[in-house]
Order: structure tokens, then C-alpha cells, then sequence
């Protein structure tokens, strides 16, 4: 529950259909291991109790009063426990029966939620036996107890903010106005689904994209619960497809034919956050629906889920080169657009034969490619100075021949060493000026040979170098389009490495995958042995750290303390916890001192969910104070 984290679970017990009694022993058995793992939340399949093939035994007295007395055994069995467990029975309200999840914690049944969309085709006749739920909520006596009963309750935690829970059963997701849509306007975080679903042939995979797409345009957790082959029977199989969901993604999902527990951790802050940043979540009418406050006992989760080291980089390859296409798309139709706009014929890029540069340059060659305008009308500059490599000089040369650009070679050491002695720079003196100096001679060349061919300079910086301020102001921070901007550091490198893969000439893909493996350097400082001296994450910090803090802070709006616990399960083995810690101090300082390079600059293509211009994304102060933040990651 620390940090917005609520563990949930799915269980399909095995059971005997008409068999309340076994039922209830296995679903007490279930609940109590499911409770034991940590589960706050745990959803049985609709109608378990007694089975949802009973048929017209559902009209036997028999078997509505050996539900009712097992609903009680379960009941008393959750006495003690703070779980909010959801059971499926049949239940008569006055002269109808209902098909009715039932709400039970720590000793006693809070509500009776309804099933309100009775389906009576196809294999489905439920309406021969169950009426429609009502709405608005009633009192109900149940057991000399007086509870609410309708589809319009919301269970709501008042020790957990923004955790209210929904339910709705099985038919009620696949109508096009679902209870759901309802409870998560009213204020639902989570919503439960007790389901008795049978298998047909591609009946899971529309399950699955049901609850992906209910979880997504809600907002929301969803836990969908459903039967299994304990139900099988005549012409029905049940295979027990359950699944877990976090705002259209699938936490966890339990293979067809399994019957177990299905365990996931809902990020209830995240989904409170996603609602907030989303002006067009509007909040629903409550005036119909009643709320039941339950206790959860504040604890830190065992965390079962996983994040991603790069949650900017799919882990699938099919995935991953999909969205290496989408994104090298989107950065060249926006350069196209602007060439379109401006009637302009010509670019100018410094290229380094560093990663950053070589996409840009890549990404110019593609939206020249769409205008028809001749390769040779980019110029691509290279501007060895005192940190150049022969390495980067040479992959620079090479990558801008076999890519048919035009190659300018400008030897920038003269004319910095006159700038260092018209200011008074000791050459000696290896500072923050002599690094800056050599970045913005470099940018005022590029400037001045863009008017020379009426071109426009490529920026070439990314948008974990924008996030961090590593960029010199008015050096490689500024130009005409920066085609980069809105990319992360990790994702550049895949974005490489599929053109090598991809582009089906073997020269090029030699010069690209040894450009992949040179380390990421601005070369400022001179190479020691020929080799490059300056290593950008060994100054910075590695920006596999970097790229997951900035999207767990700005994407999720993850809390410093937040963002180091999911770093140190994500990283685990991998960076010990007081290097992650160390990076993750440098990230907010750094964050937090540096948007005043951020707050000018050039535009460049929103690529991802994930963004830094000031014009769009990220509306932040220059001179915003970061005490809040850093103050909390230095107490870590």
C-alpha cells in the first residue's frame, strides 16, 4: 500500500457445481492463502459458490439456503483479515433472484452488488432464472444485518487515498454502456469483475482487448475473474482466464485451463495521477450511488511487479522496430514539414561520429529522400578541435560519403586558441570555458554556413541531454530544428542500431555499428593515447538512470522516494542501491537547475508520451525551487 501499490487477486478455485459446501471450503482455502501472499483485494468467479452451470437448480430452495449459510462460513473465516474479498452467489430479494457479488471483510458482508445486464442468447439464458440488479442501492436485510444492495456502490478505503473500488459481473463488460464507465466516474480506481465466461475459439483474445480497452479509457485497475473447467459441463468449457490491468496495459494474465491465483500490484497513485494531468477526465454524477468505507491496514507491498529498465524502449523486438519506423517517421515529416513551409533547399549539420549526431544526419537524409531534394544539399560538418578522436573523425567522414552528403572539414583549434587569448582563458586551464568555448565556436560556423547556403542548422542534441542541461547554452543547445529533441538517450542508440539492420548496405551498417560502439563523449577534453578521455556517463551518470527517472517523475508523477524503491527492484544486480541513489541526487539537481536552457528552446518533433519543449509538455518556471524534491532524495 506505500507508494500507491495495492496487491490484488484473481482466484478460480476448483469446485463442484450445486456443491455450496465444497465451494465454500475451497474458496475459504484460496482466500486465506491469497490474503497470507499480502492480497488486499480478492475477486472469486461469478456465481462460485454454487456454480454458474446450476441451471434450474438456481429454483431449488436447497441451494439458495446452502449458499446463504456458506456465504456466512466465509464470513466469519475472513474475521481478522483486512482483504476485501468478492464472492459470486445467487441471492433472493424479495420474490426475485439476483446473480450478486458479495462484499466481505474482517468478519461481515459490506454490500451486495447486482448483475445488471442478464443475457439470454446464444449459449447464455440467464434471464429463465435472474432478474436485473437495481441501480440505486436499497437496504437490504441479510442475515439480521442491514447492508446496501444495487449496482451503484463504491467500496472506498479511508486509510489508502484514491483507492475506490467498482464491481461489476461478467455480461456487464461487454455492453456498450458498462456499470464500469458509470463507477469510474463516480470516482472508481479499481474495478472488479466477477465472470463466468466460456471458451469458444478467439474468445480470449477478445477477452483480453475487453479489459486492456476498459482499463484505458477509464483510467483504471481491472481485475477480471473468471471460471473454471470446474464449471465445464453439456456443451460449455470454462478455462479460467484471468487477468489483471493497469490503464490498458495487462499486469499479469493467467494462461486458459489453470486453476490458482493470479497476483498483481495496481498503482493506485499512478492511475490518480494519469486522471489529474487528463483535462478531459470529467467526474460523474454520485448522486445515485452509495459509498462503504473499509479499513486497509497501512504496510509496505512485496512488490510481485516489474518495471522495465527502459520504459522508453519496447522489451519486444517486433515492438521495438516497429517504434524505431513510427518515431524515424515522425522526425523526418517534421523536418519535411518545416522545408515545405519555408521553401528551403539546404541543411547544415555538425557531425561528430557520435550516436546523437549520426541520427540527426541519418534522420535530414530521409526528409531530403521525401522532398526529392539532392543529397548534396546537406552539408555536414565536421570540426576537429583539441578532444578529437581519429576514431569519430573517421566514422564522421566515412558515414557523410557513403550517405552521398557534402563533407566540410573546418580545423576549429586556431581560431578557439585566439578566442581563449582574446579573453584571457589559460589554454592550461581545462574548465567549464574551455569545453563551452570549442561548443559554440562549433555552433557559430553551422550558423554562419547555413546563411552561406540559405540552410537550415539540424540540432542534434537529445532529450535526456535537454532534461539534464548537458548542453552548452547557445552551444549545441540551440538551432534552426532539432530533430532530437523529444528522443531519450536509450532510445537513440536502438533507433541506430535498427537503420544499420534495416538499411541494406553493408558499408553503412559497418560505419553505424561502430558508431554504436564507441562510448558517448562530447570530446572536449583531449584523448589520452589516441582514445577518447571524456566519458559522458562517467560525469553525468549513466543515462539508462537518467531516462528511467525522468519517466517515472514526469510521465507517472513518481515521488523521489517512489522512484528509488522501483530503481532498485528494476536495477537490481545490476547498480548497487548507493549508486542509484548517487545518480538519482545529480538527476533532480540537475533537473531543477537547468530548465532555464529548456524554456528557449528550438522546435523539434514530440516523438513519445514524453516531452520537454516549453511550448508543449513541460510549462515549468525557469526558477522553479526543487527543495521539495531534492530534499526528499537527500533524507533517502
Amino acid at each position: 500500500m506505500k507508494h500507491g501499490f495495492v496487491k490484488t487477486a484473481a482466484v478460480t478455485p476448483r469446485i463442484k457445481v450445486a456443491d455450496p459446501v465444497y465451494n465454500g471450503k475451497q474458496i475459504c482455502a484460496r482466500m486465506a492463502e491469497a490474503a497470507e501472499h499480502g492480497a488486499k483485494i480478492i475477486v472469486f468467479p461469478e456465481l462460485c459458490l454454487t456454480g454458474y452451470t446450476c441451471g434450474d437448480l438456481f429454483l431449488q430452495d436447497l441451494l439458495l439456503e446452502g449458499a446463504k449459510e456458506q456465504l456466512r462460513c466465509i464470513a466469519d473465516e475472513s474475521e481478522g483479515s483486512d482483504a476485501l474479498v468478492f464472492v459470486g452467489l445467487p441471492v433472493q430479494k424479495g420474490q426475485k433472484l439476483y446473480n450478486v457479488a458479495a462484499v466481505i471483510q474482517d468478519g461481515r458482508v459490506l454490500a451486495m452488488i447486482p448483475k445488471y445486464y442478464i443475457p439470454a442468447y446464444a449459449e447464455f439464458y440467464e434471464t429463465r432464472h435472474f432478474s436485473a440488479g437495481n441501480q440505486k442501492p436499497e437496504t437490504f436485510l441479510w442475515d439480521d444485518q442491514e447492508i446496501p444492495f444495487g449496482t451503484n456502490i463504491l467500496l472506498q478505503a479511508d486509510s489508502m487515498e484514491g483507492l475506490t473500488v467498482g464491481c461489476e459481473i461478467c455480461e456487464d463488460i461487454w455492453v456498450p454502456q458498462s456499470p464500469g464507465i458509470a463507477h469510474a466516474l463516480a470516482g472508481a480506481s479499481l474495478l472488479v469483475n466477477l465472470s463466468a465466461s466460456n471458451e469458444t475459439i478467439g474468445k480470449d483474445a477478445y477477452r483480453e482487448m475487453l479489459v486492456k480497452s476498459a482499463s484505458a479509457r477509464l483510467i483504471a485497475g481491472y481485475i477480471y475473474t473468471s471460471a473454471g473447467e470446474g464449471e465445464s459441463t453439456q456443451d460449455l468449457v470454462f478455462g479460467g482466464h484471468n487477468l489483471i490491468a493497469e490503464n490498458g496495459k495487462i499486469l499479469a494474465q493467467e494462461k486458459k485451463f489453470t486453476e490458482g491465483i493470479l497476483y498483481a500490484d495496481v498503482d493506485i497513485h499512478r492511475l490518480s495521477h494519469e486522471r489529474r494531468r487528463m483535462t478531459t477526465w470529467l467526474t460523474g454524477d454520485r448522486a445515485d450511488y452509495r459509498t462503504v468505507f473499509f479499513h486497509l491496514e497501512e504496510e509496505e507491498t512485496s512488490l510481485e511487479r516489474t518495471f522495465d529498465t527502459m520504459p522508453f524502449v519496447p522489451r519486444d523486438q517486433k515492438e521495438r522496430e516497429k517504434r524505431c519506423e513510427e518515431i524515424l517517421s515522425i522526425q523526418s515529416f517534421g523536418l519535411k514539414k518545416r522545408y515545405e513551409h519555408i521553401g528551403c533547399r539546404s541543411a547544415v549539420i555538425g557531425l561528430s561520429g557520435g550516436l546523437d549526431s549520426t541520427l540527426a544526419l541519418l534522420v535530414t537524409v530521409r526528409a531530403f529522400d521525401l522532398l526529392q531534394i539532392e543529397r548534396d544539399q546537406i552539408t555536414a560538418v565536421t570540426m576537429p578541435c583539441f578532444g578529437t578522436t581519429d576514431r569519430t573523425y573517421r566514422n564522421a567522414c566515412e558515414l557523410a560519403d557513403t550517405l552521398g552528403v557534402r563533407l566540410k572539414e573546418i580545423d576549429i583549434k586556431e581560431a578557439v586558441t585566439v578566442h581563449f587569448r582574446d579573453i584571457g582563458q589559460d589554454m592550461e586551464k581545462q574548465d567549464v570555458t574551455y569545453e563551452n568555448g570549442q561548443a559554440r565556436e562549433r555552433t557559430q560556423i553551422l550558423m554562419d554556413i547555413a546563411n552561406q547556403t540559405n540552410g537550415l542548422v539540424i540540432g542534434t542534441g537529445d532529450m535526456s541531454e535537454l532534461a539534464l542541461g548537458w548542453a552548452t547554452y547557445n552551444g549545441d543547445h540551440m538551432s534552426m530544428y532539432g530533430v532530437n529533441s523529444g528522443v531519450p538517450k536509450t532510445l537513440v542508440r536502438h533507433l541506430v542500431k535498427y537503420y544499420a539492420d534495416t538499411c541494406s548496405n553493408e558499408s553503412l551498417t559497418k560505419i553505424l555499428l561502430d558508431i554504436l560502439d564507441t562510448p558517448v563523449s562530447p570530446e572536449l577534453l583531449p584523448p589520452k593515447d589516441g582514445t577518447i578521455s571524456q566519458k559522458t556517463e562517467d560525469l553525468v551518470g549513466p543515462y539508462e538512470l537518467h531516462d528511467f527517472f525522468l519517466y517515472y517523475m514526469l510521465r507517472c508523477g513518481f515521488v523521489p522516494e517512489k522512484i528509488y524503491r522501483i530503481a532498485k527492484t528494476a536495477f537490481h544486480g545490476q547498480y548497487e542501491d548507493r549508486v542509484i541513489l548517487k545518480w538519482l541526487k545529480v538527476f533532480y539537481r540537475r533537473f531543477f537547475s537547468q530548465q532555464f536552457k529548456r524554456s528557449c528552446l528550438p522546435d523539434g518533433p514530440k516523438v513519445g508520451s514524453v516531452a520537454l519543449s516549453p511550448r508543449g509538455d513541460l510549462r515549468m518556471p525557469s526558477d522553479a525551487c526543487g527543495e521539495l524534491w531534492i530534499g526528499q532524495v537527500e533524507e533517502l
